[in-house]
């Protein structure tokens, strides 16, 4: 389901306008699975997990797939609901040059809460 994650960002107008000042190369990695994710003025237009060892980024975002499952509940228990809170926990790592993620945080948030609309119980779910 998360490779339909470029579709689902690109169609919501206001979240792109959100991010049209915004060209990055970020991962988010769910598990042993890394997503290279390319944004490009608030759309995501490259997104591969191929898991290419030399594709540079320029932040990331790591959890194990068990946390992302519980972030991405329709109503997430208490700390699992925010991405700090995760990183508080020690449950999630924000990691690299964390610049271009805190001066884009509200489209960011939105971005890696999308997977919510859907109803995620197992890691296969995740890839599927």
């Amino acid at each position: 389901m998360l490779h339909t994650l470029p579709e689902l960002v690109n169609q919501r107008t206001t979240l792109v306008r959100r991010g049209r000042f915004l060209c990055v190369d970020f991962r988010l990695s769910v598990g042993d699975v890394d997503y290279d994710i390319t944004v490009n003025h608030g759309r995501l237009v490259g997104f591969t997990s191929d898991g290419g060892l030399l594709r540079s980024w320029r932040f990331r975002i790591a959890a194990p797939a068990q946390t992302w499952l519980a972030f991405w509940q329709p109503v997430p228990a208490p700390g699992y609901h925010d991405i700090f809170a995760l990183n508080k926990s020690r449950l999630a790592r924000l990691e690299g040059d964390l610049y271009p993620f805190m001066s884009n945080l509200r489209y960011f948030k939105e971005v890696i809460a999308i997977p919510r609309d859907f109803n995620f119980t197992t890691e296969q779910d995740l890839v599927a």
